[in-house]
This record gives C-alpha cells, structure tokens and sequence, in this order.
C-alpha cells in the first residue's frame, strides 16, 4: 500500500493554489452551502452560465471573422450570437443574483462581490455591443463592435476564475448539507 505525504507546506489545504483575493481554511472542512435556485439539490447556476459564455466568446470569433474577411455572414453571426449570450446571461444572472442575495457567505467573499460586478459589467457591455450593432450590423464591428467583444472576453475569463474560486475555494452551491448562513 502506497503512503502519501499530506503535509500542508502553507495555511492552505490541498489543492494548495494560492488564492487570489482570500481564503477561509475552515471552509475547506465543512460540508459547503447549497444553492438557493438546484433542481434535486443540483445548483442551477453553473448550468446556466455555458451557453451565454459559449455565445458571447463565439461573438469575439466572428467578430475576428469578419475582420479577416469582410464577409456579412460573420457581422449577422456576431449579432445573433451577442443577443443570444445577453439573453441566456439574464436567465444565468437571476440564478446567481439569487444565490448571492440569499447566502450570506457569498457577500461575505470579495470574490462574490467582484463575480457579481463582472457579470453585471459583461450584461451592459454586451447591451451596448447589440445595441451598437442593431440598426447595420457590418458596419459597427470595426472598431467598437470588435473591441467591446475582446473586453466582454476578457471580463468573461475573470469572472469565470471568481466564480470557481466561490465554487471550490469556498464551497459555494455545491451539493452539501451546510447552513445558507456563515457556519
């Protein structure tokens, strides 16, 4: 039988990924906080965020698209795929929102609040980009239109990291048993 070594090296248990804003050690130990919007006890949220990310980051795609090509079919893409990502990120944005007015945990997390400000910073840069775009579509990509994708991407990225850091570093809508207040 094969021993491992579990020492902690830092204050960190493992997977001992220094975190980026902060850290709760006892967190790691107790059973975590479910979510306020799961079906089954299955949280919602990170089911509802895929395809707003999937479209909005497929808009920066074809907005490169049609950069490189000048071709309508990547402009009307862009558009489609940008109102599509604002509109399932409002579905994804309630089902957060939810999850971060009603535990308390969440606000208690710079995480949560700089997740929360990222999320509503990509929904009213996307508003502007569908916006901007509505009325001519090719003519709007360059250079705003491809800009404001490359931001929302960027933000999207960030938000993704806070977001995880909720979910693994401090047991944010998992599957457990623990208190929605602070244990």
């Amino acid at each position: 039988m094969e021993t491992t070594d579990t020492t902690q090296t830092g204050s960190t248990p493992f997977p001992n990924i220094p975190p980026v804003i902060e850290s709760n050690d006892s967190e790691y130990l107790d059973t975590g906080v479910p979510s306020t919007v799961a079906i089954a006890g299955h949280p919602l949220h990170p089911l509802t965020v895929i395809f707003p990310i999937a479209f909005l980051a497929a808009a920066l795609g074809s907005d490169v698209g049609y950069w490189l090509t000048h071709d309508f079919f990547w402009a009307r893409a862009s558009l489609w795929l940008i109102g599509l990502g604002l509109g399932l990120g409002l579905v994804a944005a309630g089902t957060g929102l939810s999850d971060f007015l009603k535990i308390e945990r969440v606000r208690k997390r710079t995480a949560g609040w700089v997740h929360l400000i990222l999320n509503v910073s990509i929904l009213v840069l996307s508003l502007v980009n569908f916006l901007l775009r509505l009325g001519d579509a090719e003519s709007r990509i360059l250079p705003w239109g491809l800009l404001i994708s490359l931001l929302v991407g960027t933000l999207t990225s960030a938000s993704g990291w806070f977001g995880a850091e909720l979910s693994y570093r401090h047991k944010i809508g998992v599957v457990g048993a623990g208190s929605r207040r602070y244990p």
